[in-house]
């Protein structure tokens, strides 16, 4: 892999991350790369940004993130084309999307720089509702009423079928989001690399399981209004009645790894 442009990105208020983010860098720069960072990480040599909405601006071979799962998320959301990421745990949980931990970062750039690696594609999701389409999901987009009194009626259609209960919301998970809050809810492990969505419902009155559909465009209309939560982190309102569509997004989420594991995010759950 050629690395001319790279960008660093790191946790959110973490002094941890922003420091080994700025070891990152000074490497990066060492290897006559050119080197955006994102506000706080301030390096000599490197070309500072505020956010990450100006990453979309950018041309990049690279992108590198550390932190734990909710810093690669957030990258992900402002990436609109493939341009990979390599993961690296600094202060995350159990970092299931992180491929490597600081402590094996030396050595990582020599190695990447001599194509000793491979790239892991994983289908992301969008949700849009009256014209507007949202940033894209690389876990899961969340649906859920906000009036928490009454119980909501919801109408999921995929393909030609149709399935409608009063419940309090439903998730649309990824293969990738498999293990998140959709497992939580009872919903099925899937292998990070086939195209499917899982639809996971939320506290429906009847029991209902999650059911496996085909990466195609699922509608989804509530009987009140109610929130629409992209990986956790960004929140949009859909009115009662809107038909909320989501499908599956143009472009992957795209991840640099090392090393190949089978089911890999089962693995970091302890599995």
């Amino acid at each position: 892999m050629k690395l001319q442009k790279v960008a660093v990105v790191s946790k959110v208020g973490s002094k941890d991350s922003e420091q080994a983010g700025k070891k990152v860098v000074k490497k990066l720069l060492s290897k006559k790369v050119t080197v955006y960072t994102i506000s706080p990480i301030e390096v000599k040599g490197a070309k500072k940004i505020e956010t990450l909405e100006e990453l979309k601006k950018v041309k990049l071979d690279l992108v590198i993130t550390l932190g734990g799962d909710g810093t690669t998320l957030r990258v992900f959301r402002n990436l609109i084309n493939e341009t990979p990421i390599l993961t690296i745990n600094v202060g995350g949980n159990r970092g299931i999307l992180s491929e490597i931990t600081f402590k094996e970062f030396n050595g990582v750039i020599d190695q990447i720089l001599k194509g000793k690696f491979f790239l892991d594609k994983r289908i992301r999701v969008v949700a849009s509702c009256g014209g507007k389409e949202f940033p894209p999901a690389l876990n899961e987009i969340y649906i859920i009423r906000t009036n928490m009194t009454k119980t909501a009626e919801i109408k999921i259609k995929f393909q030609n079928d149709t399935v409608k209960q009063k419940m309090d919301g439903v998730i649309i998970a990824t293969p990738s989001g498999s293990t998140g809050h959709s497992f939580s809810l009872g919903g099925p492990i899937l292998h990070e690399s086939l195209d499917v969505l899982i639809i996971t419902p939320i506290a429906p009155v009847y029991r209902l399981a999650s059911i496996v559909v085909p990466d195609e465009k699922i509608e989804i209309t509530c009987s009140h209004d109610c929130n629409i939560v992209m990986d956790a982190q960004v929140v949009k309102v859909a009115g009662y009645g809107e038909t909320i569509i989501i499908k599956k997004y143009k472009k992957p989420a795209v991840f640099v790894r090392l090393k190949k594991r089978g089911l890999r995010q089962m693995s970091k759950l302890g599995f």
